[in-house]
């Protein structure tokens, strides 16, 4: 199915909920990108049991389509001196909800309680800030389906698919603040900075 192999399809058919998907993303290490920057596929993710955002949103989508989902992807973009995070996004109970990959306390798992893509989004506002405090999240992708990319083979491939963040940072973005509203807005509490520096995964690990 898919072009995936059957151990594959074993190990990806037992990630039969949204949970369980980001539950195998949290066992994984994140992607340091040791040596060079990559764009792992799904089967590359599977065999070397890492991922960073991109990865990690790549595998969640590929495994939720086999659940019968869409294989869905949002771009959060940043400012300039942040970065982007890249989630899979599906539909629960007539709601949306995200499954992501990422080092940090925050901007993880959203359970599906999201009436519109704009909400979930939004959901990230608070926790998407730099050392110093300052909220840097400031639009956001529509759905993008991956299954666009089905000829070029972006479960499968062996090699980098960097086609597919690139497709995805190119596509229109909506806005989430008005120039007012971004001249006002206050720096993260000290507290919380310190919660953000919190990783699940060390450079040394693995």
């Amino acid at each position: 199915m898919y072009g995936f192999t059957r151990d594959e399809l074993k190990i990806l058919g037992a990630l039969n909920t949204p949970r369980k998907i980001q539950d195998f993303l949290e066992r994984i290490p994140i992607n340091f990108e040791k040596g060079r920057e990559t764009c792992l596929s799904p089967r590359t993710v599977l065999a070397r049991r890492r991922a960073h955002c991109m990865e990690g949103a790549m595998l969640a989508a590929a495994a939720l389509r086999l659940l019968g989902h869409r294989p869905l992807v949002v771009d959060l973009k940043a400012a300039d001196e942040d970065d982007d995070h890249v989630i899979a996004v599906f539909r629960q109970h007539g709601a949306w909800g995200a499954i992501t990959k990422t080092n940090h306390a925050v901007l993880r798992y959203r359970e599906p309680i999201y009436a519109s893509i704009r909400e979930l989004a939004l959901s990230f506002f608070h926790e998407y800030f730099l050392k110093n405090g300052k909220k840097t999240l400031r639009s956001y992708s529509q759905p993008v389906d991956l299954s666009r990319f089905d000829r070029r083979g972006w479960m499968t491939s062996v090699e980098d698919v960097w086609y597919v963040p690139e497709y995805i940072d190119g596509v229109p973005h909506v806005p989430i603040l008005s120039r007012a509203q971004l001249r006002t807005l206050r720096r993260a509490d000290p507290i919380e900075i310190r919660a953000g520096e919190i990783t699940a995964w060390k450079r040394g690990d693995r």
